[in-house]
């Protein structure tokens, strides 16, 4: 009898510490990491004038067959030709059939320079080069930029060759 006594006692004790012991579990901090990130940054740029040019050079080229060539002087011939400022001019060339009726074939061609310039170009204005590209300088006078707490972001460019960026980056990290 002593036995289911113990039994039965046990049992009450236990059905008592049951609703204890799921409080006490529930109770218990989780486990958990938990990052929050929050960066902002406002870039703001003016760019400086630039002027880029490129200089073509004189190129000249003559050949033939069953031909004569000269430039006035010498028969058979052809000079140098002058150079002034940095551009070649080859001279009149002349061609004259060697057999009068026979086949020939004669080709010239001539690509004048750019002239070497005195000075350099002013930004924005025309040079005497083949190529170039001239970009003014930025104006400053109204590029601006914000970022709120609340992640609003205002951004205002300036003139040409300004550039204004604006980022806001919120991550959450649960593992």
């Amino acid at each position: 009898m002593l036995n289911s006594n113990i039994g039965i006692y046990s049992q009450k004790v236990m059905k008592k510490f049951i609703p204890l012991l799921l409080l006490v579990g529930f109770g218990l901090p989780a486990k958990a990491d938990l990052t929050h990130k929050l960066s902002s940054s406002v870039q703001l740029s003016v760019n400086a004038a630039a002027t880029q040019v490129d200089r073509v050079g004189s190129t000249f080229t003559i050949s033939g067959s069953n031909i004569d060539t000269t430039d006035g002087t010498t028969a058979g011939t052809v000079s140098a030709g002058t150079i002034t400022s940095g551009v070649y001019a080859p001279g009149t060339i002349a061609a004259t059939q060697d057999t009068a009726g026979a086949a020939f074939s004669f080709s010239s061609s001539y690509i004048q320079a750019d002239a070497v310039p005195t000075s350099a170009p002013a930004v924005g204005a025309v040079g005497n080069f083949s190529s170039q590209v001239s970009t003014a300088s930025g104006a400053k006078d109204t590029l601006a930029g914000t970022i709120t707490s609340a992640g609003v972001i205002t951004v205002t460019g300036g003139g040409a060759g300004t550039v204004a960026t604006g980022q806001f980056v919120n991550e959450l990290t649960i593992n």
